[in-house]
């Protein structure tokens, strides 16, 4: 664990636990489909300035919790906070500008517009966009003229300058990944969350992805991400959250977190003497996925 995420070492690795600086908290936190209940969290808090996985197998539901905090989806029932505002009822939109950003498992680059357009709709706040003030250029080009040089820093930083005048539709997987990483930092957020910023990158480009997510928290932002690639989770996580079923079953360092029974059993639906890297992530999910089509059979 990095010095500067001292804080989390004497936490105890329980689910629930109560954090020294916690950048989102919230209790309670419900939603359901139907008969399901996808996300039922007793209480959650993301530590401020260090990286977190969330983690679980397919239909623990991560990426709902993802819509939930991020103003994607509304809940059933429960009340979470981003530095100590509450978020219930605030759109995405807003909760964006708050500092609370967020990507996707399916990126959501805009395909026919070129890649700084794509990051010029990033910045938030743009008076070109008013309808008073769109018309009359001298109001706005001084304010675009900082969003562009701020993009193309990024787009620099981000390797992805060399196609500035391209269309995001042509991009690769992965570029487009780094695209809406890059995109995200237009609005200098606090926080920002990435579901799944592995799924479907090139092994060239994964590195290049860690390297920038590290880098995030390295410039003091706290980064929370959903991710099946264990050994990503245990190379750059400073923190676990494990849910299953809903819930949050564990929570740690990446080594507790990956030798606890509780976790196993949320993969594999019983013990096993092994640690979860040593298991063979399509076969993780073909067990769960058996063990849900049981419980489906037998329910």
């Amino acid at each position: 664990m990095p010095a500067d995420n001292h804080s989390l070492a004497g936490v105890a690795a329980e689910p629930g636990v109560v954090k020294p600086d916690p950048i989102v908290k919230g209790s309670k936190i419900t939603r359901q489909f139907g008969g399901l209940k996808a996300v039922d969290v007793e209480h959650l808090e993301i530590q401020r300035g260090v990286i977190t996985a969330l983690i679980g197998p397919n239909g623990a539901g991560k990426t709902t919790l993802f819509n939930l905090l991020t103003g994607f989806d509304v809940p059933d029932s429960g009340e979470w906070s981003f530095n100590g505002t509450s978020l219930q009822k605030v759109p995405a939109y807003k909760v964006a500008r708050r500092g609370m950003v967020r990507t996707f498992q399916l990126t959501k680059v805009l395909s026919k517009l070129t890649v700084i357009e794509n990051m010029r709709l990033g910045a938030t706040g743009q008076r070109g966009e008013k309808f008073w003030s769109a018309p009359f250029r001298a109001l706005w080009s001084s304010q675009e003229d900082a969003n562009t040089k701020r993009a193309d820093e990024l787009l620099a930083r981000f390797k992805l300058d060399a196609k500035r005048e391209d269309f995001a539709g042509s991009l690769s997987g992965g570029q487009r990944k780094l695209l809406e990483m890059a995109r995200s930092l237009m609005v200098d957020p606090e926080l920002i969350m990435l579901d799944e910023p592995m799924a479907g990158v090139n092994p060239a480009l994964k590195q290049s992805l860690l390297g920038h997510v590290k880098s995030l928290r390295d410039e003091g932002r706290t980064v929370l991400f959903v991710e099946h690639d264990m050994d990503m989770v245990r190379d750059i996580s400073d923190w676990v959250i494990v849910m299953a079923q809903g819930q949050i079953v564990a929570e740690g360092t990446p080594d507790q977190v990956m030798s606890n029974p509780a976790v196993i059993d949320a993969y594999l639906g019983a013990h096993h003497d092994t640690d979860i890297t040593e298991l063979d992530e399509s076969s993780l999910e073909a067990a769960a996925e058996a063990e849900l089509d049981e419980e489906a059979t037998h329910g």
